[in-house]
């Protein structure tokens, strides 16, 4: 302990308790609970992401960071791609085209989504490249030609400050790029094609590099930096050396993967042997930053839409969890539902077998019991509110007549509410019972009028862009959610509601119908559902613009209900193979830092 203080200033703290605080890293306690010395470091670990939309390789691509990321061109096999995609951290968007397909690009992070490059290029029998696009986001322009055509170069930075070297065949050129015009920038000490560089402009580092045509040996012999003037040694080269490897980072926090399943990090001063890659890939495409990134596509050997996201924090994050929760006392479907996790309320709906449901039931987090029977039976209703202040209105009752009814619920009884302007079906809801939403649904076709309630009356809100039916709501009255559903087709995008207006929002993942939604605007939960061809047990979470994919349910249903949160959702009813009865509880990933014991071995 004495000498410990001596070398570090401070003594040894006693604990019962882990410490909870990012203050903790590179700290040492012991922990008297456990028995045992304790610690907080940082880890570099690779987890699975969405796959590519097609199996690339050879092309460009880029981003500022893990969640949004982008390729362009390439191959997939003997099939030139002009094909653009972009990730949101969860899965791939198809954009505009590139004016020209080809491969064998500069390789690296050539700039994030809003401002991409595309230099160089080769298509057979022999056509070497001099064209540059530009990227903003959604659509490729042409940008000024290369001075020379150029094949399997590296290159890093967005349109204003990328620099591309070396390239076939082999070369020591540097080129800079101001957003208009090229011009020659300084020499590499190696005359190298198939880099990967990482970096921008004006700090570049250059650690992979061939001089065959091919990729394979022999490789670069050193690693180099650029200080936008001149390129000078810094390193030995990288471990497990290759050619064609993605990269990312700065000058003083980079990240090489490729061409196997090495992967190498540069601090500034020394490069570090990180955990490996679960796949081999040469050619592929690499964004974000040293410290969390993406590495997609790539050939493995041959075309692959294998996607692996990387980390490196003091975190270690427990994942999210579905687990079963009390049985509701009638399994039923196409039912609306209210309240928390440890509140909840459903109400209505349908069974096979016996028709339309007058059944209101409360759910304590543990068990469901009866509530106050619900007046006028009816399936495929909207509903919002809390156990104690719920609401229910519209559907479709036994006779198959669509409905305006309105009912509120004191947590005992119903009573009659002011009824809606529009009757309808399939409908969604958000809010509370004297300020809620009900949008979309179908009357004899898909709608796509809202209406607001003020605890007596209906008046009408803003359109939707898109009619739909069938699909989950979540939110408040001025801060609303519309995502899924269907109208001939079932749908993956998502709205947003201010008040007044519907606007875009991220789509999700997975299009389907007949799903369940919980939580709120910036914070929203939907699972389960219909894709047109099977049920689901998708996961997705919202964050206010765009959907990432989570734990599964375990049991795949559609028209089930949903109520809560993210962080504390329910799943309940439905039906998969049969009416159900299951409820599910949704506790959302938390993230608690990565403490590590301390042995004496």
């Amino acid at each position: 302990m004495s000498e410990y203080k001596t070398i570090f200033g401070k003594a040894i703290k006693s604990l019962s308790s882990d410490p909870t605080d990012a203050g903790a890293e590179g700290q040492i306690w012991y922990n008297t609970t456990t028995g045992s010395f304790r610690t907080v470091l940082q880890s570099f670990a690779f987890s699975s992401g969405g796959s590519m939309p097609v199996a690339r390789d050879l092309g460009t691509g880029g981003g500022a960071t893990q969640n949004s990321a982008w390729v362009a061109a390439g191959e997939n096999g003997a099939t030139v791609l002009n094909s653009t995609a972009e990730y949101n951290g969860a899965s791939w968007t198809t954009t505009g085209n590139i004016g020209t397909g080809r491969i064998r690009l500069a390789y690296g992070n050539n700039g994030p989504e809003s401002a991409g490059l595309a230099t160089g290029g080769f298509t057979a029998p022999s056509t070497v490249y001099s064209a540059v696009e530009e990227y903003n986001g959604s659509t490729w322009a042409a940008g000024t030609g290369l001075p020379t055509t150029i094949q399997f170069a590296g290159g890093t930075g967005p349109q204003t400050a990328n620099i591309i070297l070396g390239g076939t065949p082999p070369s020591t050129r540097s080129l800079e790029y101001d957003g208009s015009t090229w011009t020659t920038g300084g020499s590499s000490s190696e005359n190298l094609s198939n880099y990967g560089l990482a970096g921008i402009q004006t700090a570049a580092l250059a650690f992979y590099g061939s001089q065959n045509y091919g990729g394979g040996p022999p490789y670069r012999t050193t690693g180099e930096e650029y200080n936008g003037a001149s390129w000078s040694t810094v390193a030995p080269s990288l471990i497990n050396q290759r050619g064609s490897g993605a990269a990312t980072g700065t000058t003083s926090a980079a990240i090489f993967l490729g061409n196997s399943t090495t992967v190498t990090s540069w601090d500034g001063t020394s490069l570090t042997n990180e955990p490996a890659m679960s796949q081999s890939r040469g050619n592929g495409f690499s964004g974000g930053l040293a410290t969390s990134g993406v590495v997609s596509g790539g050939s493995a050997p041959g075309s692959t839409a294998n996607v692996e996201e990387f980390d490196r924090t003091i975190y270690s994050p427990i994942a999210a969890t579905w687990a079963s929760g009390g049985n509701m006392g009638t399994a039923r479907f196409r039912f609306a539902s209210a309240g928390t996790q440890t509140a909840a309320l459903g109400f209505g709906g349908y069974a096979s077998g016996s028709g339309n449901q007058s059944v209101t039931e409360e759910y304590d987090g543990s068990t469901w019991s009866p509530g106050g029977s619900f007046p006028t039976t009816r399936r495929d209703l909207g509903g919002c509110g809390t156990q104690t202040a719920g609401l229910g209105f519209g559907g479709i009752d036994p006779g198959s007549i669509t409905s305006t009814v309105t009912e509120e619920y004191d947590g005992s009884t119903w009573s009659p509410g002011g009824s809606m302007n529009t009757g309808r079906r399939y409908l969604a809801g958000a809010g509370i019972q004297t300020a809620a939403l009900g949008f979309g649904g179908y009357t004899t076709t898909s709608v796509a009028n809202t209406e607001e309630y003020d605890g007596s009356t209906w008046t009408a809100g803003g359109t939707m862009g898109t009619a739909r039916n069938r699909l989950a709501g979540a939110g408040t009255q001025t801060a609303g959610l519309a995502f899924g559903g269907m109208t001939t087709v079932e749908l993956n995008n998502t709205e947003e509601y201010d008040g007044s207006a519907w606007t875009t929002g991220g789509n999700l993942a997975v299009a389907r119908r007949y799903l369940a939604g919980a939580g709120l605007q910036t914070s929203a939960l939907g699972a389960g559902g219909y894709t047109g061809t099977a049920n689901t047990n998708s996961t997705e979470l919202y964050d206010g613009s765009a959907w990432t994919a989570s734990t599964n349910l375990t049991t795949a249903r559609r028209a089930l209900s949903g109520a809560g949160s993210q962080t504390a959702g329910l799943g309940f009813g439905g039906y998969s193979t049969a009416n159900s009865a299951a409820t599910e509880e949704f506790t959302g990933e938390i993230v608690q830092l990565d403490y590590k014991t301390i042995s004496d071995s």
